[in-house]
């Protein structure tokens, strides 16, 4: 696990693009956080750090659930905030792109259940002030794990705090 201390809107948007930078194929990214913390714009960012054209401007697919975005790898950007459970979930066939072959950022992923895939990262993010935010990174599984390391060091070149 790992804190960090994004101060700005400016630092929100390095920590998105190195996560960007750092993702591959199958890769799952669940952001965890109440309404306004941040998740959409974070997930923007990771947009721009898989190299996803600026006409393709990322929105939050609360209405459409999932949107779908060219990269250097795929972008999958699910919200599941109008759903109520597994159930939900499954009939909406989002699954097809949570187990996908590209990047697949999930936002309210806690509507998943049990169906969240064993192989993921966990971002919490939580307002610590107008634009700053507390920020958890968990990784679940050997993909993101062997990757922490160096996430951390990414993190502290862009001067991002990482707390211990």
């Amino acid at each position: 696990m790992m804190r960090l201390v994004l101060q700005s809107l400016r630092q929100t948007g390095d920590l998105g693009r190195i996560l960007g930078r750092m993702a591959e194929r199958g890769d799952v990214i669940l952001l965890h956080g109440a309404l306004g913390a941040g998740k959409t714009t974070l997930a923007r960012s990771i947009a721009s750090g898989l190299d996803v054209p600026p006409e393709c401007y990322v929105t939050s697919p609360s209405f459409s659930l999932m949107l779908e975005y060219p990269g250097r790898m795929p972008l999958y950007h699910i919200d599941c905030y109008r759903l109520r459970g597994e159930d939900d979930v499954e009939e909406s066939g989002l699954m097809d792109y949570i187990v996908a072959d590209g990047l697949t950022v999930v936002e309210w992923p806690d509507r998943l259940g049990g169906l969240v895939p064993a192989e993921h990262l966990d971002i919490r993010m939580d307002q610590a002030g107008e634009q700053a935010r507390k920020v958890i990174v968990t990784p679940h599984g050997r993909r993101w794990l062997e990757r922490m390391d160096a996430l951390k060091a990414a993190c502290g070149a862009a001067s991002i705090l990482v707390e211990n």
